[in-house]
């Protein structure tokens, strides 16, 4: 193994129980343990469980922890009430994504934790140090202390009851609470990132391999980051990277209603508010082929003449689905909803509809 990537704490579990590991974000991480379609429809059927540990805890604390991280966030914290999560980005002057994440308003009065992208917690905090300057705030990178579970399927609330005796009928959706278990703090949040209902469990990385090891013994599925992203696609969610970027703004991934223009400022907020005034020349959009051929990320998206007018972010054939889908960002002026547009794959060209990017709605939602 590369020496220069990181391994999780569940790392040695993952090879124990033989899945198929390879890089990631910087970290040895398992794509899969039996197939990316069993463990998909295990999460749509029953309930999965991943490891993702690779993802970035930041505390903030301190009297102007609510001011400071309103002025990062395009989301509006002031709205939150203890125990509650938003979702939002961190945006550059220009408009460009620095990282989407999660804000969790924090028991304690003044603290706030937010989780970011693995491949960003360098970048990312690197960002929220240099933006801080002025308010009386407290920084903590405390990713490496933390282990993070998500336990994802129709069947995740009974197992979080089975197993860890907690009973989380009554929490709704991006809601979360604190737990004392074995005299260690346990956060546990209904959120997830494969449009299922679920649990985001942070604990401490000892516990993180207790809990995993307890799952696993009742018969819950180990899953790869193989099928999560064939989860969170078919649920419309972006990966940043290939939905979010840079050079890609929440107004062009069809994202800007999470950026609160009421707010008084963030960073990023006049050029967001110019974009939605002005428009933007790409969009993301979804794209339904009328043909079982898999689109790929990178693959060109042309007008019937073989003009090229966007490019493929993420493809699949979708397993729940059973339809060729995509996610492109194309030229705006061939976004709207009805679209025919041709993606290329290798020398031949498929054509397809353009279609709302949320392509699965689980029942509980419907």
């Amino acid at each position: 193994m590369d020496d220069k990537l990181k391994t999780t704490c569940l790392y040695d579990s993952h090879v124990r129980l033989g899945a198929k590991m390879s890089p990631f974000a910087g970290f040895m991480m398992p794509i899969q343990y039996s197939s990316i379609t069993a463990e998909h429809n295990a999460v749509r059927g029953k309930s999965g469980l991943f490891d993702v540990s690779h993802m970035g805890e930041v505390f903030v604390s301190g009297p102007d922890a609510e001011k400071y991280v309103n002025h990062i966030f395009t989301n509006d914290v002031r709205v939150l009430a203890a125990g509650q999560i938003l979702y939002g980005m961190m945006l550059y002057p220009d408009g460009g994504t620095v990282d989407d994440l999660l804000v969790y308003k924090e028991f304690e009065p003044d603290h706030y934790l937010l989780v970011i992208n693995a491949s960003n917690i360098d970048k990312d905090f690197d960002w929220m140090q240099k933006n801080a300057e002025g308010y009386d705030v407290t920084l903590l990178n405390d990713s490496e202390r933390w282990g993070q579970l998500a336990l994802q399927g129709p069947d995740a609330e009974a197992m979080l009851k089975k197993v860890l005796g907690v009973d989380a009928s009554e929490m709704k959706f991006y809601n979360f609470k604190d737990y004392m278990i074995e005299g260690q703090r346990v956060i546990i949040s209904r959120t997830g990132y494969t449009g299922e209902d679920g649990f985001e469990i942070y604990a401490t990385t000892e516990q993180t391999v207790k809990f995993w090891d307890a799952f696993l013994a009742e018969g819950v599925v180990p899953c790869g980051l193989g099928c999560r992203d064939t989860l969170r696609f078919e649920a419309g969610l972006p990966l940043y990277g290939d939905e979010l970027s840079a050079e890609i703004s929440p107004v062009m991934a069809g994202l800007s209603m999470f950026c609160k223009l009421d707010k008084p400022e963030f960073i990023g907020k006049e050029a967001i508010a110019e974009q939605k005034a002005n428009g933007v020349s790409h969009k993301l959009v979804g794209i339904e082929l009328r043909d079982k051929a898999i689109p790929r990320a990178g693959y060109p998206v042309e007008l019937h003449d073989g003009t090229q007018v966007g490019v493929v972010t993420t493809g699949y054939h979708s397993i729940t689905l059973d339809k060729s889908l995509c996610f492109a960002l194309v030229k705006s002026e061939y976004a709207p909803l009805g679209t025919i547009l041709w993606v290329r794959i290798r020398k031949k060209t498929f054509a397809g509809e353009v279609v709302k990017k949320r392509f699965y709605i689980p029942n509980y939602k419907k």
